[in-house]
This record gives structure tokens, sequence and C-alpha cells, in this order.
């Protein structure tokens, strides 16, 4: 198996823990970091897992998805609120969970699908590492691979 890895930093967005017992159930940002690593049994005629420079496509989905967003759990109790209390000023994003792991398993699972049809299922996706700022990490890999 052959792998590789690109990295996209100082993606600027917010969230909130709202089951932690300290000062990260306030809604606060980060500067994030992702690291996508893609992974495939044969390269391509390039000699790539992946050509860099055609993951526009990533790029354009970190744009639209997380970049200055305010992210929120599922479940959080006070969501609706605080989106209803200023409306136009908050970019929402509801996800399962919302922290950097959570995060990182939100990711993989929206760009494994572009990176299998992109490259017409020769490259996946292997695992995605989420940097909370450059002081904490997380990486979620899924248990079964292609």
């Amino acid at each position: 198996m052959f792998t590789c890895s690109k990295a996209y930093a100082d993606i600027p967005f917010a969230h909130r823990q709202h089951r932690h017992g300290g000062h990260c159930a306030l809604v606060h940002g980060h500067n994030w970091g992702l690291r996508f690593t893609f992974a495939c049994a044969r390269v391509d005629e390039n000699g790539f897992v992946v050509d860099f420079g055609e993951l526009r496509y990533i790029r354009d989905w970190i744009g639209r998805t997380l970049d200055h967003a305010c992210l929120f759990n599922a479940d959080d109790p006070l969501r609706e609120a605080l989106v209803a209390a200023a409306p136009g000023a908050w970019k929402p994003l509801v996800v399962e969970n919302c922290s950097a792991e959570g995060i990182a398993k939100f990711a993989f699972e929206a760009v494994d699908p572009m990176v299998r049809e992109r490259t017409a299922g020769r490259a996946w996706l292997e695992s995605v590492d989420v940097s909370e700022d450059s002081r904490n990490s997380a990486r979620y890999a899924p248990d079964i691979r292609a």
C-alpha cells in the first residue's frame, strides 16, 4: 500500500462543548488544521497516490463547510436558541460531535467519497488528523479499510 498526505492549516472556526465542565462549554474558536492521508494499492500513471494539484475540491469543501463556521453538537440543548438569537451572525454547522475527534470523523466521512469518486476507486482516504491550534490533535481512521 502507498500513502501520502495533504495538510490544510489556519482554518478559523468555533465550537462549543456543551457537556464539558469547564470553559470549553463556552463558544470559542481555534485555528484548526486538517491533514488528510490518502492510500492506494497502485499509484497512477504519474506515480502518485493522488495528484496534490487536483485536490482543490477538498480546499473548496473546507471553505464552504468549516471556514468561519460555528460547530454545534447535534444534541446541544442551546444550539437553536444561540443561532436564533443573532440570525445572520453565525455560519452554524451541526455535527454529531464537535470535539477534535468528532471533527476528524466528520471530515473523513465527507471527503472519503469525494476521493474515491475522483480516482474511480483507485485511492481512498486512510485517515484524517485534526489539530486544534498547534498544540492538540486527534485522528480518525475507520476500522475497515478499502
